[in-house]
This record gives structure tokens, C-alpha cells and sequence, in this order.
């Protein structure tokens, strides 16, 4: 039961940072508002999308997932600076309920998206590539 919720969140990260993905290219006007300077604002949405896509779709592959998992941490960790920017000059984005508390209640919530991603960066045992330990398990199969 627990393995099967697992899944089932991995499969929710996936479609969600795909989606959210797909939008850095939709509306990259939007994302760009938050990126703060120096850095060029419309290249990092534009790469920050394309990892977002292939984050999503590298976490429903399993020969691939837990690469694309520490990518979604990294990720996580890259673009938060965005978020303070935006909850620092209270930076309205469209989609998104402007309230400059809203905010800065929301920069604890890429904490979880980290804990989340960095849930799958452990290769379960039914993965292709996971290897067997018997001497570790007594028997039961550990990832060696």
C-alpha cells in the first residue's frame, strides 16, 4: 500500500512539474517578472522549463528516475532565489492569487517540493538497475 501511494505521487510530481514546465514556454512573460538580476530573465524560464519537462518525464521512466529526481532538487533549490525576489518586491503573476503574504507563506512550500523529489533520489528494488545485497537483508534483497 505504501509503495502504490509512492507511485501514485511520483506520477502527481511528474504530470505537475511537466505542466508547470509547458507554462515557462506558454507564458514565459510571466515567469520572467520574478527572475532576479542580473541573471537574463527570459533564458533562465526558458531553462528552467526545459528541465522542468525533462525532470517530469525522467521521473516516470524508472531506468532514469532517480537521476531526474536529484535534477528536481536541484532545480528546486536553483529557482528559489526567484521566489524570495518575488516575495521581496511582491511581484504579481498571473494564475497565481496576488497577496504579498501569499507569498512569502508560499517560499516553505519549495521545501516540500525538495523532500518530495528527493523521496524518488532512493532506487526502489523493482527498478531495472537495482541490485540485490542478500548478505545485507538476511536474505530479504537490499539496493547494494
Amino acid at each position: 500500500m505504501k509503495n502504490r501511494r509512492k507511485e501514485i505521487l511520483r506520477a502527481v510530481l511528474a504530470i505537475a512539474i511537466i505542466i508547470v514546465g509547458i507554462t515557462h514556454f506558454t507564458k514565459p512573460e510571466e515567469y520572467a517578472k520574478i527572475v532576479p538580476p542580473p541573471l537574463p530573465p527570459y533564458a533562465m524560464v526558458y531553462l528552467s522549463g526545459v528541465f522542468e519537462i525533462l525532470g517530469g518525464i525522467g521521473l516516470a521512466i524508472p531506468l532514469v528516475s532517480v537521476a531526474a529526481a536529484w535534477g528536481l532538487v536541484a532545480l528546486f533549490i536553483a529557482v528559489f532565489p526567484a521566489n524570495v525576489y518575488q516575495a521581496l518586491n511582491s511581484i504579481a503573476i498571473e494564475g497565481i492569487p496576488h497577496h504579498p503574504l501569499l507569498y512569502w507563506v508560499r517560499l516553505p512550500f519549495q521545501a516540500v517540493l525538495i523532500a518530495w523529489a528527493w523521496w524518488y533520489t532512493r532506487q526502489p528494488i523493482e527498478q531495472p538497475g537495482a541490485e540485490i545485497d542478500p548478505d545485507r537483508s538476511h536474505g530479504r534483497g537490499t539496493i547494494g
